[in-house]
């Protein structure tokens, strides 16, 4: 066992991100009956649909599983006590001031885990008695820290501050990808786009299949001034840019997102006008797989990957 195996009773220290229009109850399930932490993704879900892939999961897997609260959520107050009320143990909460929330859920015994993109926010999360945080580099698909710190001097940056259990997130797709975030000082690691790409992933079939199709390069984060986000770069994404270079204010930028920009895209399917969210590590994913194959994948290529950094001599 390690320190993230010990905290959510799970084989395999790997947690699935909570991503918007992906993280349904049938990948939260899937992830979790193969060992790891599956989390629904609450920030794309009304309360009662929330209520709803809850008591599904519950249905579909006897093994741990947790919710995803980005902060900013406007019907907050209900999605917590929906929470509390179904018996979930675990929530991963982010977006938003780690202290408004932690003792909350902590007194109803839920363990609580925040996402943060700076040595600083990790420290403050921390100091607000989470249990655990994520810290993620901007590598990573959907909204992004301000930082622009990648992974790979994110980690050991937050390892050095912090004493509680570290979860690597940004670029990690792969199992050596694993082993090396765990070299730098993480305890486990929360995939997001990998998971993604899955047979069983909420998303709409044309956004996986464009997640496999491009490469390297293609994706770009953008709309710094309302909230960082990492995106395919597709009609809608060159707007944004058009929209930039002609002085757009903030409010034009909000006009322009408009409302469910992100569901257009990843939900229903729509790759020119939708918002594609996706890591840079996308340009790893060659095919759809199961969630079941997906696992297989990373441990055993951890384990390769750990039999061949033996070999290393100096």
């Amino acid at each position: 066992m390690n320190k993230i195996t010990e905290l959510f009773k799970i084989k395999y220290p790997v947690i699935q991100g909570g991503m918007i229009w992906n993280s349904g109850w049938k990948l939260a399930s899937a992830v979790s009956n193969c060992g790891g932490l599956g989390l629904i993704g609450a920030g794309s879900m009304y309360p009662e649909i929330l209520r709803e892939n809850i008591q599904k999961c519950k249905k579909a897997t006897d093994k741990p599983f947790g919710v995803n609260v980005p902060m900013l959520y406007p019907n907050i107050e209900e999605i917590m006590q929906i929470i509390v009320n179904e018996g979930v143990k675990i929530v991963f909460t982010s977006a938003g001031n780690p202290k408004t929330w932690t003792n909350f859920l902590k007194e109803k015994g839920i363990t609580v885990v925040h996402v943060v993109s700076s040595s600083k926010f990790a420290l403050k999360s921390q100091e607000a008695g989470v249990d655990a945080v994520v810290a993620e580099g901007f590598e990573a698909g959907g909204h992004n820290g301000r930082e622009e710190l990648t992974t790979m001097t994110l980690i050991p940056m937050v390892r050095e501050k912090i004493s509680i259990p570290l979860i690597a997130a940004g670029g990690i797709a792969t199992g050596n990808a694993m082993l090396a975030a765990m070299v730098l000082g993480a305890d486990g690691v929360q995939i997001g786009s990998r998971f993604a790409a899955s047979v069983e992933s909420s998303a709409h079939e044309n956004f996986k299949q464009k997640v496999v199709a491009i490469g390297e390069g293609e994706t770009h984060v953008t709309l710094k001034q309302l909230a960082p986000v990492r995106l395919i770069k597709n009609k809608f994404y060159e707007e944004v840019q058009t929209a930039y270079a002609n002085c757009a204010s903030v409010e034009d930028l909000k006009i322009l997102l408009g409302r469910a920009r992100a569901k257009r895209g990843m939900f229903e399917g729509d790759l020119d006008d939708g918002e594609l969210e996706i890591g840079q590590v996308s340009g790893l994913i060659h095919e759809v797989k199961p969630v079941s194959d997906i696992m297989t994948d990373l441990i055993s290529g951890f384990e390769k990957a750990q039999n061949e950094v033996s070999k290393f001599t100096f």
